[in-house]
């Protein structure tokens, strides 16, 4: 059968839908406009935090979808959009001294991708097992979690000062949205937390006048809107290609430049890749109730091509979306016909300039409230990969192997080589974590041993 072929079914309400199926089209447009809803809010969040253009973001989500869905021949219904592994990777490579633009960004993340693709292809000849035996279930934990705390200074130092009323009561929100909320409007908590502070800021600016803040980029507190930004928004064609300039003078659309301090520092990333790519691969297998094994290096490296290519011009690195995997557990409609739609919607919203100019008004306030929420999330899927895994940190090998990696990590420790090659924060911290582990896996001593039962006495 054609990849562009499907079964058309009209199944009873319950019923499930499978990856070579479809409804009637008028419904399979509509669940692919709930798809674009669902990954909608994260996707053109995090190219904003990363100070890359949420518009041409969300229009290499849907060129990227379709991308993935043909490399792996639509047998892994997923949607591909905006990647949160890079971000804290990102933030550290801007605080650079130097080659720290959005071209070395781009260029790092387009490595960063292409590792993942190889690692993607040898999964697909070798199998998985390697993987697991160099990223078991307590290091993969370990370096999402590094990588999602590590982010923390990125929201008290940056975001939330610019409005801090308005950042706390946009995350009150979120939290409450995420868990209360009935069904799909939880899963698009973040799309309903930014509609939140951005009505909040209009009010805000409204009753109580301007606001006194350091904005972000800037060095000195200034008197300012909530909406400052909003003029570029009228100024904006509604029709027309992502354009302009980023905040630190590159174009929107760029191609990228490459610095091995960069590149180190986003490696890291990859390997979160790798673990929630595998991650959601798995999900998906258990909601079709079929053998997905045989593309799981196809999935990875697919996820590996579709970021270097989004980073080539200018664009976010990209990953499968849990957001849309919920979508399909709660519609039981698994048809990719609809993450084709969905691609197809993202790619004409990329093409409307004015969209872009509205997310790029974002508040920092909003996001301050969006990322104090999303940031602790990333990491805490580190414990929650350690607590599905049921690793044991009674073990000496995990409790110590582990440790020294995440304070590394966490903190921002750095070591200094020369004069100028500095390795710090999320890369030494990754590398603390595999090395320490690997070096007293299967060699526990009774020193450690008592090391770690003196810690458990203590507590």
């Amino acid at each position: 059968m054609s990849m562009f072929k499907w079964e058309v079914v009209d199944p009873a309400p319950g019923e499930a839908v499978a990856p070579h199926q479809r409804l009637p089209w008028g419904k399979t447009v509509g669940l692919g406009a709930q798809h674009v809803v669902a990954m909608f809010g994260a996707t053109f969040v995090f190219p904003l935090v990363m100070g890359l253009d949420p518009n041409l973001a969300i229009m290499f989500s849907g060129l990227c979808t379709i991308l993935f869905l043909l490399i792996v021949s639509n047998k892994v219904p997923s949607y591909l959009g905006t990647s949160a592994s890079f971000v804290a990777s990102v933030a550290a490579i801007r605080a650079l001294d130097s080659g720290n633009d959005s071209s070395y960004v781009t260029g790092a993340i387009m490595v960063g991708g292409l590792v993942l693709a190889l690692i993607g292809l040898i999964v697909h000849f070798a199998g998985a097992g390697f993987i697991h035996a160099i990223l078991p279930p307590a290091v993969t934990g370990a370096v999402v979690m590094l990588i999602g705390f590590n982010l923390a200074p990125v929201v008290a130092g940056i975001y939330w000062p610019q409005d801090q009323w308005v950042a706390l009561l946009t995350a009150t929100f979120m939290v409450f949205a995420a868990v209360v909320l009935p069904g799909f409007w939880s899963r698009i908590a973040v799309f309903l937390a930014l509609i939140f502070g951005y009505l909040l800021s209009w009010i805000f600016d409204g009753i109580f006048g301007p606001i006194t803040s350091v904005l972000g980029g800037a060095t000195e507190a200034t008197e300012h809107d909530r909406l400052w930004a909003w003029d570029g928004v009228s100024q904006a064609a509604w029709v027309g290609f992502p354009s302009g300039k980023l905040g630190d003078g590159v174009s929107v659309v760029h191609g990228p430049s490459f610095s091995l301090t960069a590149i180190l520092l986003v490696l890291p990333g990859v390997i979160a890749l790798v673990a929630e790519n595998t991650g959601h691969v798995k999900a998906v297998a258990e909601m079709t109730k079929s053998d997905l094994d045989p593309y799981m290096g196809r999935a990875i490296g697919a996820d590996g091509v579709a970021t270097a290519f989004a980073s080539a011009f200018g664009g976010s690195p990209t990953t499968t979306y849990a957001e849309n995997i919920g979508v399909m557990g709660a519609t039981r409609v698994y048809s990719t016909a609809a993450y084709y739609v969905a691609a197809l919607v993202a790619i004409l919203l990329g093409l409307c300039p004015k969209f872009g100019a509205i997310v790029n008004a974002t508040p920092g306030g909003v996001l301050g409230g969006i990322t104090v929420v999303l940031y602790g999330m990333i990491g805490l899927v580190g414990a929650k990969i350690w607590v599905e895994n049921h690793v044991d940190f009674g073990d000496p090998v995990n409790m110590v192997g582990l440790a020294a990696g995440l304070i590394a990590g966490i903190g921002g420790v750095s070591l200094t080589f020369g004069s100028d090659f500095q390795l710090g924060g999320i890369a030494l911290g990754t590398l603390l974590v595999i090395i320490y582990f690997h070096m007293v896996n299967g060699r526990r001593g009774s020193d450690t041993g008592h090391v770690t039962q003196a810690l458990s006495h203590e507590e």
